[in-house]
């Protein structure tokens, strides 16, 4: 895979990465051996980009990372995430006493002495208007316990304020061809500032693999099953904000634009990846044959004007006003 700069942290990434929420928690029941071995799977690929969370199954995720890098000759580059342990949930908790004693308990997680990255885990907007949660994350990183930080956000709106202090070397962001507002302003104000952009949800929760149907079931403990109406966290975290009934109608009116070769995961990988305010995709999943179908997709040739422009389409008629002002 080609890898490319990963903001002003000094690490070029490969392309694809690695989301492991999914083996932490949230998408139903999933083997701790299944999780390594989706771990394992993406290394062997080549990827060397991993991203986890606190969260993720109380731990977790970094955990089960933790194992897996013990006894792999790799050695990726693994960003992790704070602030969603806080209850409640509010921006003035956000201080550096609750951030230190969340990174001391990953950097135990991952059995590390430093972090690589650390991201704010969604905070509530106003925490962007605290330049003391940034000064915390600064300490952090004066105290030798993180490298980097940046912030994972819910909107365009937060990641153009969080890039403002100029410690914030990374945003994550959902982009997909059903979340396409961040394609603006935002993708060029991080590459002026070169800031790197990590690309979450970019398969819509699954909506954007071309699998599901009317009649795909979750289990209770799945977030596409209990998240539908946001009654959990903010909605748009799952099939990123879109109707499930309206993203099947729109991924049955994009699969003719998908080439006979590629699978719509690849094809919308692909759609990301022609960004190049992007530093790397992190798609998420327990399947071996899946992660190598992902790592894949970067080494496909672009889009052609016409498939973007069928994408366009597609956004315009059928997703755009659930999403394009909320996100």
């Amino acid at each position: 895979m080609d890898r490319r700069a990963l903001g002003t942290t000094g690490w070029d990434v490969t392309e694809i990465g690695l989301g492991t929420w999914n083996i932490g928690s949230d998408w139903g029941e999933v083997s701790e051996e299944e999780g390594r071995a989706a771990v394992r799977a993406a290394l062997d690929s080549g990827i060397d980009f991993l991203d986890t969370a606190d969260v993720y199954g109380d731990g977790r995720s970094e955990r089960l990372i933790a194992e897996v890098l013990a006894d792999h000759d790799a050695e990726p580059v693994v960003a992790t995430k704070a602030g969603r342990r806080l209850d409640p949930h509010t921006a003035d908790r956000y201080t550096h006493e609750n951030l230190e004693r969340f990174v001391d308990r990953s950097l135990e997680n991952l059995e590390t002495d430093t972090l690589d990255l650390l991201q704010l885990h969604c905070p509530p907007t106003d925490a962007y208007y605290q330049p003391e949660t940034f000064d915390a994350l600064e300490s952090l990183v004066e105290a030798g316990k993180i490298a980097h930080y940046g912030a994972s956000v819910e909107r365009v709106e937060e990641g153009l304020k969080a890039i403002e202090y100029p410690g914030v070397e990374t945003i994550q962001i959902i982009v997909n061809p059903f979340r396409q507002r961040p394609t603006e302003l935002f993708f060029r104000e991080a590459e002026r500032r070169d800031v790197g952009v990590i690309v979450r949800v970019p398969l819509a929760s699954g909506l954007l693999t071309g699998n599901l149907d009317a009649d795909t079931e979750f289990p209770e403990d799945d977030h596409r099953n209990y998240n539908r109406d946001g009654d959990a966290f903010d909605v748009g975290e799952t099939f990123a904000g879109v109707p499930y009934d309206v993203g099947l109608e729109a991924v049955d009116e994009l699969r003719p634009t998908v080439p006979e070769e590629w699978t719509m995961a690849q094809f919308t990988l692909r759609w990301i990846l022609d960004h190049d305010a992007v530093s790397t995709v992190i798609p998420g999943s327990t399947s071996p044959d899946h992660i190598e179908q992902n790592v894949e997709a970067a080494g496909l040739r672009e889009l052609t004007e016409d498939e973007r422009d069928d994408v366009e389409a597609v956004y315009g008629e059928y997703v755009r006003e659930h999403v394009h002002h909320r996100w």
